[in-house]
């Protein structure tokens, strides 16, 4: 087994807004650690056209992937159930995002947004605030390291995408998140009648 530190750049894509988030997936004493590295997003403005916002958005995703050097990518897979013009927008930022993996050769990973909460938690129809605390968790950072803030359109979407980059390093390893608690299901017991004679 590769000892040395991993790390995972997980991505919420979006045309507007795209969050992103780094982690570091790493081996202490035959124990596996997720530390926090970095998060952020990326905005681009609709003053501009379509073409100049995908372009801004690559240059910004690839000074990320200069600066951390991740060895994968991790996106949220597209979600059909949007309105149209939501999933059009969508596609084009994941095109940029698979774009940018495919010109430095890096693997490319995609897992919905409900199979991700569902891994880290228990239950895959989690709201923002909800990740955002089992994301703090997780990574043990406090509030004002992982400042998210739903009026803070620069880190809101991040959650997701450091939610994203965590189930992708539970996953690669068969590990279950400290943060999900499985009750056992309980099993129904069928009553069958006895015939009396």
């Amino acid at each position: 087994m590769n000892n040395s530190p991993r790390i995972f750049l997980g991505i919420d894509p979006g045309t507007g807004r795209t969050g992103w988030g780094v982690v570091k997936k790493k081996y202490t004493d035959g124990k596996v650690e997720i530390e926090y590295v970095a998060h952020g997003c990326i905005v681009t403005t609709q003053d501009d056209v379509m073409p100049k916002r995908l372009h801004n958005l690559h240059k910004e995703l690839e000074k990320i992937i200069k600066e951390f050097n991740p060895e994968c990518l991790i996106v949220e897979q597209l979600f059909f159930g949007r309105n149209t013009k939501t999933a059009i927008s969508v596609g084009q930022a994941r095109g940029v995002i698979m774009m940018s993996a495919g010109k430095r050769d890096l693997p490319l990973f995609e897992y919905t947004s409900i199979s991700v909460k569902y891994s880290l938690s228990g239950n895959g129809r989690l709201d923002k605030k909800d990740i955002q605390k089992i994301v703090k968790s997780i990574l043990g950072k406090n509030k004002a390291t992982l400042s998210f803030n739903t009026k803070d359109s620069g880190f809101d979407d991040s959650a997701d995408a450091l939610a994203i980059a965590i189930h992708h390093s539970f996953k690669m390893h068969g590990f279950v998140s400290p943060a999900f608690v499985q009750k056992e299901p309980k099993k129904k017991v069928k009553k069958s009648r006895v015939k009396k004679n």
